[in-house]
C-alpha cells in the first residue's frame, strides 16, 4: 500500500446528502419512483416493491438529492444500515432520508471502488462505531462526511473494483445455490414420511417377509389421549423454581423435550387435577402462534402439560411410539386443516382422538422406523455439511473486502501515480477555483441529518 493514502469522504465526493426527512404520500403507481432502504441491495436497486410520488413532491426532494446513474446509495438508518449499492437507474427518482447519496469525484474516486469500500468490514466499523439512536439506529451525514477512506491509485481502484465485481458475483451465486438445498432437504424428509406411512418405503421388505395387512384406525384406538390445564397464575403456591415440569405448546417445535421453562407444585397438580405424563408421551399442539398448531413432539421427561397440548400415550401392544410419531408428523398439514375458529383456528381433543392413522403390523412398523431413522440421519449429515458450507460462504465476502482494502487482492503497479498526487492536484484545482459568495447554508450542507 505504498502508493495509497487516506482522505475524508467529504474531500473526495462532490456531494454527500440524503433524501427527504418527511415521508411523503407514496403509492403503487405514480410519476417518479420513491427509493427507501428496503430497495437497496448490494447488487443494486431492487424495484420489485417500489412505490411512487407525484411530480411536485419529486421536484422538491430531487432539488436536495439529485441521484444519477452510477452514484453510490448507502443505507444510514435502520437494521440494514451499512449496505451500499450503485445506482443502476438512468431515470431521476426520489429518496427517503434512510438512504444517503454519495457522488465521488471522477478521476479521484471510482464509484464501484467506493461502493465496495462502504460494504467492507473496515468501513462498517468506522461508520457504525458511533451510531446514534436507541429504537432505530442511524448514522448522521456529518459522520459519513468525516469518515476516512483508504484511497488507492486510480488504476488500482479500477483493478480492485473489477476483481471484486467478479469474485463477489461468484460468491453470491454459490450462496444462492446452497440456499436452494434447504427446501430440497425439507421435501426429502416429507417424501420419506409420505412413503413410510403409505407402505412404499417397505415394499421390498414385504416381498421378503410376507405382506402384512395395513389398516386405517384412529389415534384413540392405539393410545390414550388426554390434555392438561394452566394453574391460576394469581396463586403463588402453584408455580415454583423446581418441581414437576409443566410444558406448553411452544415446546412442540423440539423433536424431543428434555427441559422446561416452568415447574408446577404438588398443590397445583392436586387442585387442577393435572396428570403427569411419562417420558415417551407424544404431544400434539392443538393451538398456538404461526406454525405451532399441529406440531408433534415427544416427552423425554415426565411432565404435566397445558390445555394447548394433546398428550398421546401409545399402547406398546398396539403400536410403536416412534411409528405413531412419524405418522402424525407426516400428516402435519392434514392435522392443521382440521382446526376450527376465527382468527386463530384451534384443534380440539376429539379431532386428535379421531385422527386417522395408516397402520401396518408391529414388525413392519419396526422396519419402517429403522429405515426412516437411517434416511433422516443421512439428511442430518447433509444439513450439517450445508451449514458448514454456508458459514464459509458467508465469511468469504467480508474476508475478500478486507483483503482488497489492505492492498492484497490485486497486484500493485509501482508505475501507478500515487493517490497522494491525485489529492494534491485536486487541492490545487480547488484553490484556483473562484470562491463562492457566502450566503445562507443550503440544505445539502446539513450536518445533522
Amino acid at each position: 500500500m505504498k502508493n495509497w493514502t487516506s482522505a475524508k469522504l467529504a474531500d473526495v465526493c462532490t456531494l454527500i446528502t440524503d433524501g427527504t426527512h418527511h415521508s411523503p404520500v407514496n403509492l403503487s403507481t405514480g410519476a417518479y419512483k420513491y427509493v427507501t432502504a428496503k430497495n437497496i441491495r448490494r447488487w443494486g436497486l431492487d424495484i420489485s416493491n417500489i412505490t411512487y410520488v407525484d411530480e411536485a413532491t419529486h421536484n422538491e426532494i430531487y432539488s436536495r438529492c439529485p441521484a444519477e446513474y452510477g452514484d453510490v446509495l448507502y443505507i444510514k438508518d435502520g437494521v440494514t444500515t451499512g449496505i451500499a449499492a450503485l445506482n443502476t437507474l438512468r431515470e431521476p427518482f426520489s429518496m427517503l432520508s434512510s438512504v444517503a447519496l454519495l457522488k465521488p469525484i471522477p478521476g479521484i474516486l471510482n464509484s464501484s471502488y467506493l461502493k465496495h469500500w462502504l460494504n467492507s468490514p473496515i468501513a462498517y466499523k468506522s461508520m457504525t462505531g458511533e451510531m446514534t439512536g436507541t429504537a432505530i439506529k442511524r448514522l448522521v451525514l456529518k459522520q459519513i462526511r468525516e469518515t476516512q477512506i483508504a484511497i488507492a491509485p486510480q488504476p488500482e481502484q479500477t483493478r480492485i473494483a473489477e476483481k471484486l465485481d467478479t469474485v463477489l458475483t461468484r460468491v453470491d451465486a454459490c450462496r444462492d445455490r446452497l440456499a436452494r438445498v434447504v427446501p430440497l432437504l425439507k421435501r426429502f424428509r416429507q417424501s420419506v414420511l409420505a412413503a413410510a406411512t403409505s407402505g412404499r418405503l417397505t415394499e421390498d421388505w414385504e416381498d421378503g417377509n410376507g405382506r402384512t395387512d395395513w389398516m386405517t384406525t384412529k389415534v384413540e384406538s392405539v393410545s390414550h389421549v388426554g390434555t392438561g390445564s394452566t394453574p391460576l397464575r394469581s396463586n403463588t403456591d402453584y408455580f415454583s423454581l423446581t418441581g414437576v415440569p409443566w410444558i406448553t405448546s411452544g415446546a412442540t417445535s423440539q423433536e424431543l423435550i428434555l427441559s422446561c421453562d416452568e415447574y408446577v407444585t404438588q398443590q397445583a397438580i392436586t387442585d387442577h387435577r393435572l396428570k403427569i405424563y411419562p417420558a415417551g408421551t407424544l404431544l400434539v399442539a392443538m393451538y398456538g402462534e404461526g406454525k405451532t398448531r399441529g406440531q408433534v413432539s415427544e416427552l423425554g421427561i415426565p411432565a404435566t402439560i397445558n390445555q394447548a397440548c394433546a398428550a398421546v400415550v401409545v399402547d406398546p401392544k398396539k403400536a410403536l411410539v416412534k411409528y405413531v410419531k412419524l405418522a402424525l408428523q407426516a400428516n402435519y398439514l392434514e392435522m392443521r386443516v382440521l382446526a376450527e375458529g376465527g382468527n386463530q383456528p384451534n384443534l380440539n381433543l376429539s379431532k386428535v382422538k379421531e385422527f386417522p392413522l395408516n397402520m401396518p403390523g408391529i414388525a413392519e412398523q419396526t422396519e419402517i422406523v429403522r429405515r426412516v431413522e437411517t434416511l433422516f440421519a443421512f439428511a442430518d449429515r447433509l444439513e450439517a455439511r450445508l451449514k458448514t458450507a454456508q458459514t464459509a460462504a458467508d465469511r468469504l465476502t467480508p474476508a475478500l473486502l478486507a483483503k482488497a482494502f489492505r492492498g492484497e487482492l490485486v497486484p500493485q503497479d509501482p508505475n501507478d501515480e500515487p493517490a497522494a498526487e491525485l489529492l494534491k492536484r485536486l487541492a490545487t484545482s480547488r484553490d484556483a477555483a473562484p470562491k463562492a459568495k457566502r450566503g445562507r447554508r443550503s440544505a445539502t450542507a446539513d450536518t445533522t441529518s
